[in-house]
């Protein structure tokens, strides 16, 4: 007889096991500092009559729900844990303001009534960000550059928790790898924020100007709940052109002053040349008027020179 007791027993229990279903716990993985936020535990009881809703942190209780009991919401004492009971319920729990030290692991339990007493519990984690209080800054970069020079930058972000996950990009192209430099977060003030710097080192080529301006951006991001950037644009040098282009460009040049100039010279030549001409033609005549006289030519020779100051004239016209 006291098997079969035993059977029933077993059948009971297997029966209620499943009794009590959590079909959801929300807790968000990123929150920030000072504000709110609600955590969601959603269940089914299947029948069976609600005990309890405990929430834990890091295994330690902080809220409880006991709808037989007046007032149902307890609250325990936690570092972190700001319970806002107003606004708490046996599905959801408010804490306002969260704290650096709200960040941890959260667990909801829910637990039924006799003769089941089936618990059921789910936990996730949750992390609180102090956003930096200054957006992302780009120091060591010039206005221009030219190929083959080094470009080396650096970019910073604000103090935060945790620290900002920096990114680098060329024309809207992450940087390879090999380009970035990695540094150490700065831990600083009695908060330990951090401060994040992340270094990009390369040689210009051609292929990092687009249409002449090469674009490097910095990207910083904290999960889902903080996305800020900084991008700075940079102009190529323009080749300067070769002093011997423009020499033989003067070489080249002729202009109406140059043709002028060679003219005149042409022209003082050519005077010169009919002066020289004339003073032989007078001197020819001279001798030739000498040697008619000591052989007593007449008027003959008297033609002979008027022909010869005639040919002189001609040449002194010329």
């Amino acid at each position: 007889m006291w098997y079969l007791l035993v059977l029933l027993q077993i059948c009971f229990v297997k029966e209620t096991a499943f009794g009590i279903k959590l079909t959801e716990v929300r807790v968000p993985k990123h929150t920030v500092r000072d504000h709110p936020v609600r955590l969601e535990c959603h269940y089914e009881m299947e029948g069976d009559a609600l005990y309890a809703v405990k929430w834990y942190k890091d295994g330690n209780e902080f809220y409880r729900y006991v709808p037989r009991d007046n007032p149902p919401i307890q609250v325990f004492d936690l570092k972190g844990i700001n319970v806002d009971v107003q606004n708490s319920s046996n599905e959801q729990v408010v804490l306002d303001p969260v704290e650096l030290e709200s960040s941890g692991k959260y667990r909801c339990e829910v637990s039924a009534e006799a003769p089941s007493f089936q618990t059921v519990s789910e936990h996730a984690e949750m992390t609180v960000v102090v956003l930096p209080d200054e957006d992302p800054h780009i120091t060591g970069g010039k206005p221009r550059y030219q190929i083959g020079d080094y470009v080396r930058v650096n970019c910073t972000s604000g103090r935060s928790k945790p620290a900002v996950h920096l990114t680098w990009y060329i024309n809207s192209e992450p940087a390879d790898h090999g380009l970035v430099r990695q540094y150490e977060p700065i831990v600083s003030g009695s908060d330990r924020l951090e401060t994040s710097i992340l270094g990009l080192e390369f040689r210009v080529k051609p292929k990092h100007f687009k249409r002449g301006d090469m674009k490097l951006k910095c990207l910083a991001t904290i999960s889902t709940v903080y996305w800020k950037s900084n991008e700075e644009s940079v102009e190529g040098d323009k080749p300067q052109k070769a002093p011997m282009l423009e020499s033989r460009k003067a070489v080249a040049s002729n202009t109406r002053a140059d043709r002028v100039q060679a003219h005149n010279s042409a022209s003082s030549i050519g005077l010169r040349s009919s002066l020289w001409a004339s003073c032989v033609a007078f001197f020819i005549i001279c001798s030739s008027a000498s040697l008619l006289s000591s052989f007593g030519v007449g008027v003959a020779g008297t033609n002979f020179l008027q022909r010869q100051r005639q040919f002189s004239n001609q040449l002194a016209l010329r």
